[in-house]
Order: C-alpha cells, then sequence, then structure tokens
C-alpha cells in the first residue's frame, strides 16, 4: 500500500477497468453490456466512471441499480480518490469501471496524477478489459494491443474484447495476430448499426432521456452474454480499493441544501451527493422545468449543469421558479454551474439566435447560437469568501461546453474565481459574484485538491 502514484491492489472488492486505445472504440457499448450480464447473473455490480463525466455514470446506474462514482486521479488527491473508489465498491461483488479517452491519454502530471485511466487501474490493481474497433483492420490490430501491454509496467492487460467485426474471416485474422503475441481474446461483437446509442452535443443523450433504455440494456446484456467469455472475465478481476471514509468525501455546502434536478438539470456529481448526505446534510430537489422554486427552508441552492438551452424557452416562462429563486437568493447563497450559472444570468440565446430572459441575478449573457468547444481542467482559486470556501481556497474540476460569453469578462470585484489550466497556464478570471450568488462555467470536482 502506498501514497499517490502507487497502487492499493488487494484491498476490498475485485474489479476491471474497460479500456480502449482511442475514444469511439466503443468502450460504452461493452461497459452496458459487461453490467448487465453480470447483474443478471445475481452478482453485486457496481460502475465507476475515469476522468469527468456525467453521462456515462448514469448509463451504469440504469445497468446496475446503484450509483456509479467518476475516478479523477487529476482532480481528486489521493485521499478523496480512495474515499470514492471505497464508495464505488460497497457492498459489491465486482467493480466494473469505464475509461475515457485512451488508455493513457491525461495530462502532464506526476506520476499516478494524469488523470488518464491506466492512474485507476495501477492504483488499485484492476486489470485492463482492452476494448479493440477492429473496423479497418486485422492482424494489425495485435499491434496496437502489444503496445498497450508494453507501454505502462503498472497496467496489465487481462485480454481485448474485439469490437465492429465484419465477419468470420475478418474475425480469424484478427485472433491470428493476438494468438501471435500472446494476447487473450475474451469477447467479440459483430457490427452492428444498433448498438450505438444516440448522442448530442456533450455526447450521449442522458440515460432519462433514452426511449426504452431498459430494452435498450437488456439487448446489450443479450449480447454480452452470446459475445463475451463472461466467465473469463470475472476470473479475470483483480484488485481493490481501500473502504470510503466519510471525512474525506466532498463538505456540504448547508444543512438543507436545494438542487435543482431535472432533464435541464442532472449534472451534480454522484461523490459530492454522497459526501454531503455522509456529512449529514439533505438534498432536497426541485424542478425548474415543473416551475418549482427552491424550498425556502433550504439554507443553499444548488443549480447543477445540464442543458438548460434546450429548454431555454420553458424555464424563461417558469415565473414561480424565476421568483423563487430570485426571492431565495436575497436571503441565502445560491451557486450555478455551466448551465446553472447560464440560467443565472440576464439571458441564454439558444442555437436558433433566440435570446431569452433568464433570472438576471449575475451580469452574464451566454449564447449557444455560434458554438465554441471550451474543454479541460480548470484549477481555480476563490476571489471572495463564499459557500464553497474562503477566499483564496482552492478548487479542482473541469470545463465541458459550447456556449459563448456574450459580456465582457469580470475583473476581480465580481469574479468567482482565477482558474487556470492543467498545465498551469493562466486564464484569468471566471464566472461572476453578486451579493449572495456566485456562478462559473466550470464543474467543481474537489475542494483543496492537492
Amino acid at each position: 500500500m502506498s501514497i499517490q502514484g502507487m497502487s492499493i491492489q488487494g484491498l476490498g472488492v475485485p474489479g476491471l477497468l474497460v479500456a480502449a486505445p482511442r475514444s469511439s472504440s466503443g468502450k460504452t457499448t461493452v461497459t452496458l453490456a459487461l453490467m448487465r450480464a453480470l447483474a443478471r447473473r445475481g452478482l453485486r455490480v457496481r460502475g465507476a466512471k475515469c476522468g469527468p463525466d456525467y453521462i456515462d455514470p448514469a448509463f451504469h446506474a440504469a445497468a446496475t441499480g446503484h450509483p456509479s462514482f467518476n475516478l479523477d486521479s487529476f482532480a481528486m488527491g489521493p485521499g478523496l480518490l480512495d474515499a470514492v473508489a471505497g464508495l464505488a465498491s460497497e457492498e459489491a461483488d465486482i467493480v466494473v469501471t469505464e475509461g475515457s479517452m485512451g488508455l493513457f491519454d491525461g495530462v502532464r502530471a506526476g506520476e499516478g496524477r494524469t488523470g488518464a485511466n491506466a492512474d485507476i487501474a495501477a492504483r488499485y490493481g484492476w486489470p485492463v478489459l482492452l476494448v479493440l474497433d477492429v473496423s479497418g483492420a486485422a492482424q494489425s490490430a495485435a499491434a496496437v494491443a502489444l503496445g498497450c501491454a508494453r507501454y505502462d509496467p503498472r497496467v496489465r492487460i487481462a485480454g481485448v474484447v474485439l469490437n465492429k467485426v465484419a465477419s468470420i474471416r475478418h474475425r480469424r485474422l484478427v485472433e491470428a495476430g493476438l494468438a501471435q503475441v500472446g494476447i487473450p481474446v475474451l469477447g467479440v461483437l459483430m457490427r452492428d448499426a444498433g448498438l450505438v446509442l444516440p448522442e448530442r452535443h456533450l455526447g450521449l443523450v442522458q440515460a432519462r432521456e433514452t426511449a426504452d433504455l431498459d430494452a435498450r440494456l437488456d439487448r446489450l446484456g443479450d449480447l454480452a452474454e452470446q459475445g463475451l467469455d463472461l466467465d473469463a472475465i470475472l476470473s479475470a478481476a483483480a484488485g481493490g480499493a481501500p473502504p470510503s471514509s466519510a471525512a474525506i468525501l466532498p463538505r456540504p455546502p448547508g444543512q438543507r441544501i436545494a438542487v435543482a434536478a431535472d432533464a435541464a438539470f442532472s449534472f451534480l456529481y454522484p461523490h459530492q451527493a454522497a459526501g454531503w448526505r455522509a456529512q449529514g446534510a439533505e438534498i432536497v430537489p426541485f424542478s425548474p422545468l415543473a416551475d418549482e422554486a427552491p424550498a425556502g427552508d433550504c439554507d443553499v441552492c444548488w443549480l447543477p449543469g445540464g442543458y438548460p438551452e434546450l429548454h431555454a424557452g420553458r424555464l424563461a416562462g417558469a415565473g414561480r421558479f424565476l421568483d423563487g429563486l430570485r426571492a431565495f437568493a436575497r436571503e441565502k447563497p445560491v451557486h450555478g454551474e455551466c448551465g446553472g450559472y447560464m440560467v443565472l444570468g440576464e439571458s441564454l440565446e439558444d442555437a436558433a439566435g433566440t435570446a431569452h430572459p433568464m433570472a438576471r441575478l449575475l451580469p452574464v449573457a451566454t449564447s449557444y447560437k455560434a458554438r465554441k468547444l471550451h474543454l479541460g481542467y480548470r484549477v481555480a482559486h476563490l476571489c471572495a469568501d463564499g459557500v464553497l470556501g474562503g477566499a483564496g481556497a482552492r478548487l479542482v474540476g473541469h470545463e465541458f461546453h459550447y456556449a459563448s460569453e456574450l459580456t465582457s469578462p469580470p475583473g476581480r470585484a465580481e469574479a468567482f474565481a482565477r482558474v487556470a489550466d492543467a498545465d498551469g497556464a493562466d486564464l484569468g478570471f471566471a464566472g461572476h459574484r453578486r451579493g449572495r450568488v456566485t456562478g462559473t462555467f466550470f464543474h467543481m470536482i474537489a475542494m483543496d485538491a492537492g
């Protein structure tokens, strides 16, 4: 057992990490298929996701019936990382973790702190189930797998799942190459456009919006039972995380927290909510799309990110919500992240160019008409005391959106924080604060992460 960068193998519940050499290889398909098939066997399957992602964990939860947690070796300090990995392992027989991007893709940082999938696999001793999209390749796929197996000695490749196999002949050619380098094939999925889940600009359509989700998951489970060697995959599971510690999980911003929760506001990290509850806080959900206001007896209101740009007209017409939010803000703190930040602003312009009035609690106007991707980790230091900490407090999170600010950038007097990227490059002041109201485009993952 060790501190950052080293492994904590042999503790707790065994697991596997489903990863790939690159994005769009089929990791989510294989992960959900495996989860559903193992759950059908009566196993207590728990899920996790490497890196900052809200959407995949919701699909994991639908497949397993239990929350799925994010594990981020850059944004989370070692203590928080272990506490969240422990949460993901509670009352489980196996933990199935889905990677993001490529297996070794991350930022430039110290060993074990790059945000790469490989950091998580190494730290907890979880073998990697490598998904290979073999469309357009045959024996050459073995060279890619061999490179992944040898690139980082901390990581063990348990075997591969071949995805998008075109024919029996194609399969035999790919398997021949892998046999030559001694890497076992633990599953095969034939090319099937029907396996693709619907997507939108931030990734998959949310689980709650996916039509016939249970039927889709059951079909994936059927394919796993037909195409994956489930016994061999189960036998390969190993490693484990230490027990979770509630004291290390995120601190609640209040005793009773009003949280916007519906199709427009759904991006609240599971480890954040679990930490708040573990430390005695109560989360009181309300739906702005149903024109509900935050409960007046709450201590703080939290507007998570989501897709308010898809519901801007409806939100603009939600008078009880907007009036109730303004009344709440006169007496108590309100914080918004990304989509929540946009709703706290003056207006939100949708993709068609129509500007919809918002809560007008912060001096910012945003637009989706001219899309521009803003993506990356953010390391922030608060400009003033607030609900998330004192002036100078350090937060680590990420930004992922296509909206543009139409108003001028904030100065220190009105900014929420000074931010830098993962390389330490100064990005200037970000977000806004006015009275008890704060907001920012970046989503917080950890506070005081070191």
